[in-house]
């Protein structure tokens, strides 16, 4: 059957699997985290190579370096407008619901243990000095996307100014860069593995517990993640001309794929892939895609919000409207180093909350639903960053929007000897 040549299509079976085997296997299905672990491991370790190559190309073939700071720049007010969107969306849902109400949640001592695990301090100064690497190969190994960007777009615009005497190491990166998407293709195919690992793991050391304990709240954060995407993101992609549903249709390997991952990361290389292949132009996809993977976090913003406001009502923690605008103006500032910090999404919460009356231990009660609700968090962010990407470019005249409305309607399109399908299966 054709259906079964699809990896999204294995990876969700694999996914399915997974719920079952930890269900109905939880000590053995523990031990299958290694599996998701390391596909997620893979990936990222070429995530720094391609990056540095797509954007030093693409920036070395620019004739006008002030391009890049535009776009850099109309790249970063679209970031803080959405994003600022989300913070919104998330807190006004949260006060609507109020999931935490009449929780009444103690905080015991084992929990004041655990929270001191993501009680880490995050400073703006520590943040921007983390972005400078200690050396420049150690840029590409670092696993820091802020770091790859900086040392690549410098790198980019020293090639550029060199003009062509730079074309034969250009050519030489672009060459690099098909042995790479060559590497991540072959990846792929272990994808549907570490979907099982990562689905069976999660299901084996949570339990149902955990979600019928919160279900209100993952309920909550999952449906204001759908109608951010479906009218916020949606809206968005009819002014640029394009369908959102067909977007998701086009781009379905990469959602299937962090769903069973948990991880928008494992998604990075196939969708500069797939951008491209859109009709955005190569210097906006390596500037706007990766920076966004920073900057553009709006399903983590929703959940922020969501989270903060949650622990509030559950611990019995009064907060008057200027206290919860305060906490909304500190999640716009720390939201943004969400992914640049291990275990982002607590830390950057721990550093919001430590600002506010809201206890920082409350945070340990969200520990054994975190994992579920990371896939609606990378889910949103992907999707996310792939509007934002389309948006910049739109803005830029560097998206090709007939070649675009043909690649999600379906229709073969020719990239010199091969169509676009064949090019997508080959990325999937």
């Amino acid at each position: 059957m054709k259906l079964f040549r699809h990896l999204y299509v294995w990876v969700l079976m694999a996914a399915v699997g997974g719920a079952l085997f930890g269900h109905f296997f939880p000590t053995q299905a523990v031990e299958l985290k290694p599996l998701g672990d390391g596909f997620v491991s893979l990936v990222k370790m070429l995530i720094g190579p391609i990056i540095f190559c797509t954007i030093v190309t693409g920036i070395g073939h620019m004739a006008d370096l002030r391009k890049v700071g535009r776009v850099g720049l109309k790249a970063l007010v679209y970031f803080e407008v959405v994003t600022t969107i989300a913070l919104v969306l998330g807190l006004l849902v949260v006060n609507w619901v109020q999931p935490g109400a009449g929780r009444h949640m103690a905080i015991s001592p084992d929990d004041l243990a655990k929270a001191a695990t993501y009680s880490k301090p995050m400073t703006t100064v520590g943040f921007l000095l983390n972005i400078i690497p200690t050396t420049l190969p150690g840029a590409l190994t670092s696993g820091d996307i802020l770091q790859v960007l900086l040392v690549a777009i410098l790198f980019g615009i020293a090639v550029a100014r060199l003009s062509r005497t730079a074309e034969p190491l250009l050519h030489l990166l672009e060459l690099v860069t098909k042995v790479l998407m060559g590497i991540v293709s072959m990846l792929m195919k272990l994808a549907p593995l570490a979907a099982f690992g990562a689905i069976a793991y999660t299901v084996g050391s949570q339990g149902g517990g955990a979600l019928l304990a919160l279900g209100k709240l993952i309920l909550c954060v999952y449906l204001t993640m759908l109608v951010f995407i479906a009218v916020v993101l949606g809206s968005i992609m009819r002014l640029n001309g394009l369908s959102m549903l067909k977007f998701l249709r086009y781009i379905r390997e990469e959602l299937f794929l962090v769903l069973g991952t948990s991880s928008s990361e494992s998604a990075l290389p196939g969708m500069m892939t797939k951008m491209q292949h859109l009709g955005c132009a190569k210097s906006v996809v390596g500037l706007v895609l990766p920076s966004g993977y920073s900057f553009n976090l709006d399903g983590t913003c929703i959940y922020l919000t969501m989270a903060a406001v949650f622990l509030a009502q559950a611990t019995d923690t009064a907060l008057t409207f200027a206290q919860q605008f305060g906490v909304l103006m500190l999640l716009l500032l720390t939201s943004k180093g969400a992914a640049a910090v291990t275990g982002g999404g607590f830390v950057t919460l721990s550093a919001t909350l430590s600002s506010t009356p809201i206890p920082v231990a409350s945070l340990s009660l969200l520990v054994g639903i975190d994992r579920f609700m990371s896939e609606a968090r990378a889910l949103t962010n992907l999707i996310g960053n792939g509007v934002a990407t389309i948006t910049v470019a739109r803005w830029e005249n560097e998206l090709d929007l007939a070649r675009a409305k043909k690649v999600l309607a379906g229709e073969p399109l020719e990239i010199g000897s091969q169509t676009i399908r064949q090019a997508e299966a080959n990325v999937g």
